[in-house]
């Protein structure tokens, strides 16, 4: 007889209710529109290496924005989009990089492969590398090594505080165990559990209940010190402030702020990400410069 609890049980309309963020915000497409015409700004005006390759598939690049007229390595902030990981690209978030190199600091802007061809697993690796390529090139690209920020949103979020749980050593020997300086986690999603009784995600991701665990932040502990920043617009569902909520719980002994963002949906939120003078815009610039 089995010891452990039953699993919870979910709604019917759980899931939609839940996660589904396009029926909860009704300009969406605006929304995406504005994005994808301030991301082409930014790439235009903006210094860029485009197109940085950190892996052997075609989808493993990286955007690299920098400071004009920089001289000496540079803090690096490092964006991973979100899209439940099965939608989007870097291509529609240069705009997050504007406000960051005004102060100074890089910012990557990464891109792994989708669900479902790929699963969640080999995104998390994807993300690995591109990290491990950017430490590794750090001299080339004029990074301080020692100031490697991360950050997301959404499954970007989940994918940051993966890389924060990362034992970097394990995964290559040649890396050090404190990689990431700091990370920040916007709109995050760390435990895989409800989404694995969610059609609406569940279709691509394809969770299982073995596959839960190893892919959940909040059931990891992080192995280094590197300050944890979270945030969830006020505006989010139960669900999403739940998330950002326990993953402060379970790591609180790193966790630096939870940034209130008042009135904020869940695509607002990481707008206030790249707004200069927003809580979330200055704690994040605060943990590159420190």
């Amino acid at each position: 007889m089995s010891l452990l609890p039953p699993p919870p049980s979910y709604p019917p309309a759980f899931g939609n209710d839940q996660y589904n963020n396009g029926k909860r915000v009704a300009d969406l497409p605006a929304i995406l529109a504005r994005w994808k015409t301030d991301a082409a700004k930014a790439r235009a005006t903006l210094r860029l290496r485009a197109g940085l390759v950190y892996g052997d598939e075609e989808c493993e690049t990286l955007d690299l924005f920098e400071p004009k007229g920089s001289v000496g390595p540079r803090p690096l902030l490092v964006f991973i989009h979100g899209g439940y990981w099965r939608s989007l690209s870097k291509n529609e978030f240069s705009w997050v990089a504007v406000p960051y190199v005004e102060r100074g600091i890089k910012v990557a802007v990464l891109d792994y492969g989708l669900a479902p061809r790929y699963p969640l697993e080999d995104i998390v690796r994807q993300n690995l590398a591109a990290l491990a390529w950017l430490w590794s090139h750090a001299d080339r690209l004029g990074i301080a090594r020692e100031r490697i920020v991360v950050s997301g949103h959404s499954a970007g979020g989940h994918l940051a505080a993966m890389m924060l749980a990362a034992h970097w050593p394990v995964y290559r020997p040649a890396l050090p165990a404190k990689l990431l300086h700091a990370g920040v986690a916007i709109s995050g999603l760390f435990d895989m559990e409800p989404l694995r009784h969610t059609p609406y995600l569940n279709g691509d991701l394809h969770l299982t209940l073995d596959r839960v665990a190893p892919l959940s932040p909040l059931y990891m502990q992080p192995p280094t010190d590197a300050p944890l920043v979270t945030a969830v617009g006020g505006d989010e569902s139960d669900e999403f402030k739940r998330h950002t909520r326990e993953i402060g719980l379970a790591w609180s002994h790193v966790l630096r702020e939870d940034v209130p963002l008042p009135g904020a949906n869940h695509f607002s939120a990481v707008e206030r990400f790249a707004q200069p003078n927003e809580l979330l815009f200055e704690a994040t610039a605060s943990l590159c410069l420190e």
